[in-house]
């Protein structure tokens, strides 16, 4: 069972897929993730997860608060074309513990999600074959109106495709293909889909919203033992681990001077002491290590010596910061930026953060998350909790019985 709360008010009941809108009225529709469903995945039964700007998975351990960013993380993986087997490494261990196998033996799991944007409210189903064979099973995609758009099944076992039906109106009504049993059919489509009628173009514009609101998440993870080396300059795009943190703000303190101060100012108000600002050093050896600049300390305060939860604060704040030209993210070449936007994946959010740097970095979260351009999806303990239920602009969604 899960339970929204919102910053001191009760808990808002979770919207109906149809129910659902673009974040802020009048603004232009990106494409975005509503809902999260588990209808049979891990500890998950039936679960229905409300996804908004900023969004914090709250509950005691085992209540399936990282299998639900990792059922999001995969859903965002197959909308970008990877094969099911790079996603799921040990897909048995998803199906529901006690689910017991069909008369063929058959095991398996099933997840889904549903995106707003300018084609309507749009929803995605899957089911997932764990065994014998471990394929794609099924998968549906309706518009608001419950119209089927697309739907997969297995029809014959000993082949490893589906069997697919696409709605194209006109006299056929309907367009059937064998496609791979390892990919997500939602995200073939507009390879497939010429678009040429009104049925096509709906079909077309419905696969294309969802895949887009899917595909450009940036799950992140900062490892602050590994943070605290110095890193050759690089490409200065920021990896899901934060490990080339120095080469990023070597970037963004030449190029992003903008963001750059806005980040040292996140840093001023979660670090410890009086923070002047952020700086970079270049070693003999040609690499660079960023600097705390504090008080009147010469040279500063080299980033390996702060603690951990300094560490990931100022990483997590950099992420909400530069967005997806610094982040090692796959980005939608073909769509306009403006109709684009990025979902940020935290498992652990406030790990490692006192109760002020926690609400810093969840502030900062809403104040980023308000032109939506980037959203937040993470998971959190009772000090991020707390932070999430009274900062405005953020949603806790309790996790647990």
């Amino acid at each position: 069972m899960t339970r929204q709360e919102g910053p001191s008010r009760p808990a808002a009941p979770a919207r109906s897929p149809r129910q659902a809108g673009p974040s802020r009225p009048g603004g232009p529709a990106r494409p975005h993730v509503t809902e999260l469903r588990l209808s049979a995945f891990k500890s998950h039964r039936g679960t229905v997860l409300p996804i908004g700007p900023v969004t914090l998975f709250a509950g005691p351990s085992g209540s399936g608060k990282t299998s639900a960013l990792e059922a999001y993380e995969a859903l965002a993986g197959l909308a970008a074309g990877t094969a099911l087997g790079r996603l799921f490494p040990d897909p048995v261990g998803c199906v529901p513990e006690g689910a017991a196998p069909d008369a063929q033996g058959r095991r398996g799991f099933r997840i889904g999600c549903t995106a707003d944007g300018p084609a309507g409210t749009v929803r995605l189903d899957l089911a997932v074959q764990a065994e014998p064979h471990f394929r794609v099973a099924g998968e549906r995609l309706t518009d608001g109106e419950g119209r089927t758009l697309l739907t997969t099944a297995l029809r014959d076992p000993r082949r490893r495709v589906v069997h697919a039906e696409w709605h194209t109106a006109g006299a056929a009504g309907v367009t059937r293909a064998p496609l791979p049993d390892d990919r997500l059919a939602t995200a073939l489509l507009p390879l497939r889909v010429a678009g040429k009628t009104d049925g096509q173009r709906r079909v077309l514009a419905a696969a294309e919203q969802m895949v887009l609101a899917l595909r450009s998440v940036f799950a992140c993870d900062p490892q602050p033992r590994r943070m605290r080396r110095p890193v050759p300059p690089g490409d200065g795009r920021l990896r899901h681990g934060c490990d080339n943190l120095a080469a990023v703000l070597h970037r963004t303190r030449a190029d992003c001077r903008h963001r750059h101060a806005l980040l040292a100012a996140a840093a001023r108000a979660g670090c410890a002491g009086p923070v002047r600002g952020l700086d970079v050093e270049r070693l003999p050896d040609g690499t660079v290590r960023a600097v705390l600049e504090r008080g009147g300390a010469a040279g500063g305060t080299p980033l390996e010596r702060l603690g951990d939860g300094e560490l990931r604060y100022l990483a997590l704040a950099l992420v909400l910061l530069t967005g997806p030209g610094v982040l090692a993210v796959d980005q939608a070449a073909e769509v306009p930026g403006a109709m684009q936007s990025l979902t940020v994946l935290a498992d652990g959010f406030d790990r490692g953060l006192d109760a002020r740097q926690a609400g810093e970095l969840t502030a900062l979260a809403a104040r980023i998350s308000a032109d939506r351009h980037i959203r937040l999806v993470g998971t959190v303990g009772g000090t991020g909790a707390g932070a999430g239920r009274t900062c405005p602009g953020a949603t806790v969604v309790d996790l647990g019985p």
